[in-house]
């Protein structure tokens, strides 16, 4: 395992990181507590979770994934070893069984999904707290076309970063990143930031993969000037990458077949991408989950690719994608095909 720095901080974190939005939902305790032996022998040291997690999200499942990692530090006592992430719950998602649905970024309301979090996880601090989605209206989670709202009300970064600045004197925080963020939104806080003297974003987590590329357009630029490293999640497309959902019969447990809300990566445009990349994986002889992975590993903004897997055969076979560094031929393959059929699930 490779490790890099993650933005302006003294953290190296290893290239593939252990997400866990499966843990409490396709994953047991006892199945999630082997992941997480196997990541950290596999030397990954950066572990991401969430206050709204598993996913989907259920009033009867909501935290698991963070008590299921709380249980595993506290039977292993590997809490040191691991540079842990999460994220606070973004408003206007229709989740009331999360606090209350007092999940607005203000200052109280972070407090008291900071304390849920760090009780959760048994734990007394998080590396890097990140906030899951913009406080604002705005293009998230595949949207596009953005729309002003009718009745904006000013977005609140100053105020937020004062919460976030808070938590790190207190010691409960060292470091803080976004989610699911704009250009415009990473901009505001790193300006907010130097403006004040208040704390400064060291991560963005959004989505990165063969099939949606816009980041590179407008962030991609602002990460690498600004030193604001990328931990890139769906790098597989949820599963599509993999070529599983391409043969007549898709296992009946996969997520896409499971769940009717994963559908972003199932789109007429997608799946004829994914027939060419699958293709080309095949032409140059590598697996497609391992050219979809080392594909990400080939971009210098990105700090960590963030892998999940519903079972151990799963995860092995990603962490072997470290192996595969792609030639520059096949780098420029993927090109060509992305400049044929750009975004197609963005």
């Amino acid at each position: 395992m490779k490790y890099r720095q993650l933005g302006q901080t003294d953290l190296r974190v290893s290239e593939l990181a252990l997400g866990t939005m499966t843990f409490g939902e396709q994953n047991t305790e006892s199945e999630s507590h082997r992941q997480l032996d196997i990541a950290l022998d596999a030397g990954i040291n950066l572990i991401d979770t969430a206050e709204m997690y598993p996913v989907p999200p259920t009033a009867d499942t909501c935290g698991l994934s963070e008590k299921h990692i709380g249980t595993w530090f506290n039977c292993s006592g590997h809490r040191e070893k691991i540079i842990l992430a999460t994220k606070a719950t973004g408003p206007g998602a229709h989740l009331p069984y999360i606090r209350q649905g007092e999940s607005s970024h203000s200052p109280d309301h972070m407090t008291a999904a900071l304390n849920g979090s760090l009780q959760r996880l048994r734990t007394d601090f998080i590396d890097i707290y990140q906030l899951h989605w913009p406080d604002r209206p705005t293009n998230t989670f595949g949207q596009l076309g953005y729309k002003p709202a009718q009745l904006e009300i000013p977005p609140h970064i100053e105020s937020t970063l004062r919460g976030l600045e808070s938590f790190i004197a207190a010691g409960k925080v060292r470091y803080i990143g976004l989610s699911n963020e704009t250009p415009w939104g990473l901009m505001s806080f790193i300006h907010l930031a130097e403006q004040y003297g208040l704390a400064r974003v060291v991560a963005i987590q959004n989505p990165y993969n063969l099939l949606n590329r816009t980041f590179e357009v407008g962030l991609a630029e602002i990460a690498d000037r600004e030193r604001v490293g990328l931990l890139a999640y769906s790098p597989l497309g949820f599963g599509t990458l993999t070529g599983k959902y391409a043969v007549a019969r898709s296992p009946a447990s996969a997520r896409i077949n499971r769940y009717n809300r994963f559908v972003r990566y199932n789109t007429e445009r997608g799946v004829a991408a994914t027939s060419h990349y699958l293709e080309l994986a095949r032409q140059f002889g590598f697996d497609p989950a391992h050219m979809a992975i080392s594909f990400i590993l080939s971009r210098r903004y990105v700090s960590s690719a963030l892998i999940g897997a519903t079972n151990e055969t799963q995860l092995r076979h990603n962490l072997a994608s470290i192996a595969f560094p792609l030639p520059k031929e096949l780098l420029k393959a993927i090109d060509k095909i992305h400049a044929e059929i750009p975004n197609p699930c963005p």
